[in-house]
């Protein structure tokens, strides 16, 4: 009885590595079909961009930054309170440049921010 209990386990020991076996080959196999699908998928895609495809500087070399002062556009009112304004009655933009274009500047007798009380604590 006891060498058939031994022989019975050897076989499904055996069957229990042959499925293992199996499934590494079938894992490989998977493997191995992912990579050729992606090098094939690779192949179709178009190329690097080349030099010349790059955007390039305008002839007068790089744009400079521009610095304005710019006041808010006031908001048109309607001729009568019970109108209301449509879109194309409404400027495009919010602000508008100012006529005045000196930076303003802080005073030096102020606190700066927080208030800008004069003095100090």
């Amino acid at each position: 009885m006891l060498m058939i209990s031994m022989e019975w386990a050897a076989s499904n020991a055996a069957w229990g590595m042959i499925a293992a076996f199996v499934g590494g080959l079938v894992i490989a196999g998977a493997l191995v079909w992912a990579v050729r699908l992606g090098i094939k998928v690779r192949r179709r895609e178009p190329g690097p961009p080349r030099r010349s495809d790059h955007p390039t500087l305008p002839p007068t070399g790089p744009v400079m930054e521009s610095r304005e002062v710019r006041e808010p556009n006031e908001m048109p009112l309607a001729r009568d309170e019970s109108e209301r304004l449509t879109p194309h009655e409404i400027h495009a933009s919010g602000s508008r440049r100012s006529a005045d274009q000196q930076r303003p500047r802080w005073n030096s007798g102020s606190g700066g921010s927080f208030g800008g009380g004069p003095g100090t604590t």
